[in-house]
């Protein structure tokens, strides 16, 4: 009994408890508990050696696999068997192990006098779309800015000014007030699996949203124009 128990402490140097890789990970992942740790290792995401006891025991190696699995899953949403080949491909546990790079291009921001000359507005008009509330002041713009702004110079030019689009603002922010409740379940979980779907769900439900709301213009167009 002696023996093995040596045995056992020899094998176990420098590898890690379930409960030593948690101490280590929940602080960058603090949804990860011991039975998600036994499903990662079901479903191939890592590992571990075991002792002749049947103790689980991590290497540094499943550590960073563990990282780097478990922040795909965070970050990229991915599935899990997706991860486990991407692991695979990137050499197993024993290669060093790093994030992809992202394939999201860093969103170009405009300052002012870029915002105006990109959407060929005057400094008024944007003035006024920022006191009526249609445009939010900011030190640089985001490029939906610039489609906002060039909507409001064609608008503009037809006599529709800012002031006149305001309600079309508050509405925008009611449909997202009933979207955020219709998405309530999903949005009060921390897990990354809900907040996914919450996230996958919201630009449809406002998709739905915009279509019936094109519907309701169109039926009040006719009927002006007949």
């Amino acid at each position: 009994m002696a023996a093995s128990h040596a045995r056992e402490r020899s094998t176990s140097a420098g590898l890690l408890s379930i409960g030593q890789v948690l101490a280590r990970l929940t602080p960058e992942f603090p949804d990860l508990t011991s039975s998600k740790l036994r499903f990662l290792e079901v479903q191939g995401i890592v590992t571990p050696s075991r002792t002749e006891s049947g103790y689980r025991k991590f290497s540094q190696a499943d550590i960073e696999r563990l990282r780097l699995g478990l922040t795909l899953q965070r970050d990229h949403y991915l599935p899990l068997s997706v991860i486990r080949e991407q692991l695979d491909q990137a050499g197993g546990a024993g290669a060093a192990l790093a994030p992809p790079p992202s394939i999201v291009q860093t969103p170009r921001r405009y300052r002012r006098e870029e915002l105006l000359a990109a959407a060929g507005a005057g400094p008024q008009l944007l003035n006024d779309a920022i006191s009526t509330g249609v445009v939010t002041a900011q030190e640089t713009y985001p490029e939906s800015a610039v489609a906002l702004l060039r909507g409001l110079v064609a608008l503009d030019r037809h006599g529709i000014e800012p002031r006149h689009l305001r309600s079309l603002r508050q509405g925008a922010e009611r449909e997202v007030a009933l979207i955020e409740s219709a998405l309530s379940t999903l949005l009060r979980r921390t897990d990354t699996a809900s907040r996914g779907k919450a996230a996958e769900l919201a630009p449809e439900l406002a998709a739905k949203i915009d279509e019936v709301r094109g519907i309701f213009v169109k039926d009040a167009l006719a009927r002006v124009l007949s």
